[in-house]
């Protein structure tokens, strides 16, 4: 059985590495996945000391915040007691918090806790009691919204007088649901011609310099004075790095310039945030050349 559990773990940390630098763009949203894997119980207080491998599947249900996620988890296990015979079957509720700590990343390692009821049958007794369990995995996210986890879970089951605990390793297969993508600014009237202010970054990353935080007032300025209801935030990057880190990268950059919108009194609903990656460069390059001017944040008063 432990062969078998390593034989998993090692798996997934052989493929990391080669996913390691691949990125997502990450967004909040709501998540489903069905899972199934291996479970060994360990009873010693219920009538045998001995392994007894089974398994487990079920489903969850759960929302992302990007890094913090909350889900609802139903897994049914069965076990046989070697010597003695007898199936435990096992229905267990859990809610899970859960923490992923590069959720840009298309390879993302995460943590969690979970609490719930664990509705358990054995020998002819059929209780229920509270339950706590512990979560370490990998996850594997598709830019298309699928993702496969691989995971351990160690369930403490508080019985009366007869604790006991699960080892689970579990594949999860699931969708998440992103928020749609927003929609583009409106054109401007006819005979309107709106204005514009360019923010630039540094390479690689997604800080307000001072030069841009002027900028960034100029913009809020003029908006305030001509009673500007919609504005326009459009991230950009040059064309170094792969095609779905400078997506997530001209997101991150947007974000920014908005939330500092926001900060300058502009309100947060008349702002629309797109990211065009290093689709639309200022300065056309070849691909992979660091190009400062690309490197920027499009704000356009309407």
């Amino acid at each position: 059985m432990k062969a078998k559990l390593g034989a998993l773990v090692a798996a997934a940390l052989v493929a990391a590495p080669f996913a390691a630098n691949a990125q997502v763009t990450p967004m909040p949203g709501f998540y489903i996945g069905a899972m199934g894997g291996v479970n060994f119980l360990h009873m010693p207080t219920l009538g045998s000391t001995k392994e007894k491998t089974g398994f487990a599947v079920g489903g969850v249900a759960g929302y992302d915040f990007v890094g913090p996620r909350v889900e609802l988890e139903f897994l049914y296990r069965q076990n046989k007691a070697k010597g003695v015979g007898k199936n435990m079957y096992q229905y267990a509720p859990m809610v899970n918090v859960l923490y992923d700590f590069m959720p840009d990343s298309m390879v993302t390692p995460y943590l969690g806790i979970g609490a719930g009821v664990n509705i358990w049958e054995y020998a002819w007794v059929s209780t229920a009691d509270f339950a706590m369990q512990g979560i370490a995995g990998l996850s594997l996210r598709m830019t298309d919204g699928f993702f496969a986890n691989l995971d351990y879970r160690f369930m403490n089951t508080f019985a009366k007088g007869k604790d006991f605990q699960n080892h689970t390793v579990l594949v999860t297969l699931g969708y998440k649901f992103g928020p749609p993508a927003p929609a583009a600014p409106p054109p401007p009237p006819p005979g309107a011609t709106p204005a514009q202010y360019i923010v630039f970054f540094d390479f690689d990353r997604a800080t307000l310099t001072a030069q841009a935080m002027t900028t960034i007032r100029q913009a809020a300025e003029a908006a305030k004075a001509g009673n500007k209801a919609r504005i326009g935030v459009t991230g950009h990057t040059d064309r170094s790095g792969g095609d779905a880190y400078n997506m997530a990268l001209s997101l991150r950059r947007a974000n920014a310039v908005k939330d500092a919108l926001v900060r300058e009194g502009i309100p947060a609903s008349g702002i629309t945030v797109v990211g065009r990656g290093e689709s639309q460069p200022l300065v056309p390059t070849a691909d992979g050349v660091r190009e400062p001017q690309n490197r920027r944040v499009e704000i356009v008063l309407q």
